[in-house]
């Protein structure tokens, strides 16, 4: 599932070490933060106290904003290349499994293939989808994040947020400006270099290339771009319910804003190097916005597992479904072809 794409080239080896070393110091780092002055006695009390009955609409809704992200990638391909429905969310669910079980989110490589070998899709235009996810992403959480702020509590990294929202949408509206300009002209020259690839044909590369030109085309299509981002905020405020959910098994008394900010702060920490499944990592962003409401330690770190659990183990097992389906059909067995 995780072999490299065809056409494109691999990261040097020692830059993948540097990645996963570094993945692994963070982890180390994070987990420190957040377990700092907690009693894990204490967390796993507070944990079995909780109301998990809450954990029944929490899974609902997470299986609801799965379901709007796997389309919301479906709508990113151009409409003569885009695959069905059950396709994207088979190969949405492979992806998450390999980016919980393996470090480096080499979980997105897993997705893209598993949807070619699904679908036929090209995989240098899923490459691309994927890219413009990763900035629609960034940039609908950080949108929610300012849109809600006047209800938030103050949380020190507003700033660095603002920041980084103006580098991406700068980027983006570059990307937008220059599509709209030039057409596919400025992409093709960026693109340029793969023609110098050993081993590459020139037609090769030119398919890549047009494989990657089509990915980028929700940046051109004004309507195809709207329905994304539009499935793109809708998918993580369903994920907040969800989150806000996870809040209320733990009686914290907070309101749905609360669940829409552990959401953005743990969704904006994706974008930290650190060791599969985001460990450590994502119950740091998670401690650190729950004791902005000013709650105890112990119960932002015991939600923020919870919460962590959610995002993880359903996922393993929706995964594994989609893996030995995938299996079967491409090796029917004897039976199979009937």
């Amino acid at each position: 599932m995780t072999e490299p794409l065809r056409g494109t080239l691999p990261a040097p080896r020692s830059l993948r070490r540097l990645s996963i070393w570094a993945g692994i110091a963070l982890t180390v780092v994070f987990a420190a933060l957040a377990v700092r002055g907690v009693h894990l006695r204490d967390v796993g009390n507070t944990i079995r106290a909780s109301d998990i009955w809450w954990l029944v609409p929490a899974l609902a809704l997470t299986a609801a904003g799965t379901l709007m992200r796997a389309q919301r990638w479906r709508v990113l391909f151009t409409p003569a290349s885009r695959p069905p429905l059950g396709a994207v969310t088979e190969a949405t669910l492979i992806g998450y499994l390999f980016n919980i079980i393996l470090p480096a989110r080499l979980g997105e490589v897993a997705r893209i293939v598993a949807l070619h070998r699904r679908a036929g899709t090209s995989r240098a235009e899923a490459t691309s989808t994927v890219v413009v996810e990763r900035v629609f992403d960034v940039l609908s959480l950080l949108v929610l994040l300012f849109i809600a702020q006047p209800v938030l509590p103050r949380v020190a990294s507003l700033r660095i947020a603002g920041a980084l929202a103006a580098v991406v949408s700068a980027g983006l509206i570059a990307a937008v400006v220059s599509l709209a300009v030039w057409g596919e002209r400025p992409v093709r020259w960026a693109l340029g270099p793969l023609r110098l690839i050993p081993g590459l044909s020139p037609q090769r590369a030119k398919q890549i290339a047009g494989g990657i030109i089509g990915g980028l085309g929700a940046l051109r299509a004004w309507r195809q771009a709207a329905l994304a981002l539009g499935w793109t905020f809708a998918s993580w405020v369903v994920l907040a319910l969800s989150a806000w959910c996870v809040l209320e098994e733990f009686n914290l008394d907070l309101s749905p804003v609360a669940g829409l900010l552990l959401v953005i702060a743990t969704g904006l920490s994706a974008v930290i190097p650190s060791a599969p499944a985001g460990l450590g990592v994502f119950e740091a962003a998670g401690v650190v916005a729950l004791r902005a409401y000013d709650v105890p330690q112990t119960d932002a770190l015991s939600s923020a597992l919870v919460f962590h659990a959610l995002n993880v183990l359903p996922f393993i097992a929706a995964g594994l479904v989609a893996v030995h389906l995938q299996a079967r059909l491409r090796d029917p067995g004897p039976n199979g072809g009937s």
